[in-house]
């Protein structure tokens, strides 16, 4: 039978909690109560005791409730939590994890979550569900379910929500995933829209060579998570075509990379081929949401909820540098392509976001700082045309062919 854990602030939430538990039972699972409740005593009994959740965080739960200190206490038992979640997978005794809060709870429960493998179902009913989450998914598989109420108390809108978060989480428990025919060598793959046509053909041409790609939207957790799954062994090579959330990073858009972005397959020697994508760009939410600062600027709005802004001569400059920098400090084979006549398809000639000062600079700052163990491959076309996107695909190819 599967069993779902259940991680939760028993001290104010046992109510909440015991509904859940019995709804999981009646779904046909086992469940295993975690409290992790620190001020209070649980007003259910748990599996696992905050005792033990405290002891797994090297901590003893007699001193946390002197200190009286809530956002110590969260942040130990977060901790704590997430040694239990993870002992509790390793001994086969965790089918999928499920849980319940506003602010506090929800970062709690989901820094358990986010120890856990891609692929373990993980859920949490929560007040914060409907604004961002960033903070909270991080770059695994957490499904939120807005809880429409506070969880506070039992009444009919709480019961029907915590009902159907339990159905759903029985039901992922108990999921199997059907066996693939073949198991194929994966490859990750950074796209935008501005940058399909080119991750779309070097695709097809990995697929023939007997890879298996996965492509990833660079929204600033696409990135996160393409590198959590190099860093975790899934990946074995990297065509890295779509860079552009470091423009968001050092511009201050909507679409931020992640601080290790571009550094991860470098230190772990994972061959990767790399370009320029979408680096002639800053991402905005609706045209109104644009900062007042950068309202003269050159905008282009893609659809109604995205706004585009294109990036400066200085701007492309440092992250020319950038690029290079990160890319320079790689330990494994590593080749970057630059498509000398646009990086994106409304950089190229009669496009909106065509600027060859800004295109220059660019170029220019990654000649200049990229270190010798990086291959420069320097193509006069844009980068959505099927030469250069097969021409990134093979170099990967050959580089992969050459690791073993």
């Amino acid at each position: 039978m599967a069993t779902v854990v259940a991680i939760g602030t028993l001290d104010t939430k046992g109510a909440e909690y015991g509904f859940l538990r019995e709804r999981l039972l009646e779904a046909g699972v086992d469940v295993i109560l975690v409290d992790a409740g620190v001020l209070g005593e649980p007003t259910i009994t748990p599996d696992i005791p905050r005792e033990e959740v405290a002891r797994a965080a090297g901590n003893e739960i007699e001193r946390l409730v002197a200190a009286g200190d809530r956002g110590a206490a969260v942040e130990t038992m977060s901790r704590g939590a997430a040694a239990i979640v993870e002992r509790l997978h390793q001994e086969g005794r965790l089918d999928a994890v499920v849980g319940m809060g506003g602010t506090g709870g929800t970062a709690l429960v989901t820094h358990a979550m986010q120890q856990l493998p891609v692929g373990v179902p993980k859920l949490v009913v929560s007040t914060v569900a409907s604004g961002d989450t960033r903070p909270y998914v991080g770059a695994v598989d957490i499904t939120m379910m807005y809880s429409v109420v506070d969880v506070a108390g039992i009444n009919q809108i709480s019961a029907r929500i915590i009902a159907n978060a339990a159905a759903a989480v029985a039901g992922m428990a108990r999921a199997t995933v059907p066996e693939q025919v073949e198991s194929r060598p994966l490859i990750g793959a950074s796209m935008f829209g501005v940058t399909t046509p080119c991750v779309t053909k070097a695709r097809e041409r990995l697929e023939e060579a007997g890879y298996e790609v996965l492509v990833f939207h660079q929204t600033g957790t696409g990135g996160q998570s393409m590198e959590e799954l190099v860093r975790a062994g899934f990946i074995k090579g990297l065509l890295d075509v779509t860079t552009t959330e470091l423009c968001d990073e050092l511009v201050g858009g909507v679409l931020p990379a992640h601080q290790k972005r571009l550094e991860v397959a470098g230190s772990m020697g994972v061959p990767q081929v790399v370009s320029l994508g979408a680096l002639d760009m800053v991402n905005f939410g609706p045209t109104d949401t644009v900062p007042e600062r950068f309202r003269s600027r050159t905008l282009y709005v893609h659809n109604p909820t995205v706004t585009l802004m294109r990036t400066t001569p200085e701007e492309c400059a440092e992250l020319g540098r950038r690029v290079a920098r990160k890319l320079s400090a790689a330990t494994g084979p590593t080749a970057l392509f630059v498509p000398l006549r646009g990086v994106s398809m409304i950089a190229t000639e009669g496009q909106p976001f065509h600027d060859p000062a800004a295109d220059d600079a660019l170029f220019s700052a990654v000649r200049e700082n990229l270190g010798p163990n990086v291959e420069l491959h320097e193509l006069d076309t844009d980068i959505n045309d099927p030469g250069f996107a097969l021409a990134m695909a093979d170099r990967l190819i050959e580089m992969l062919g050459e690791e073993t």
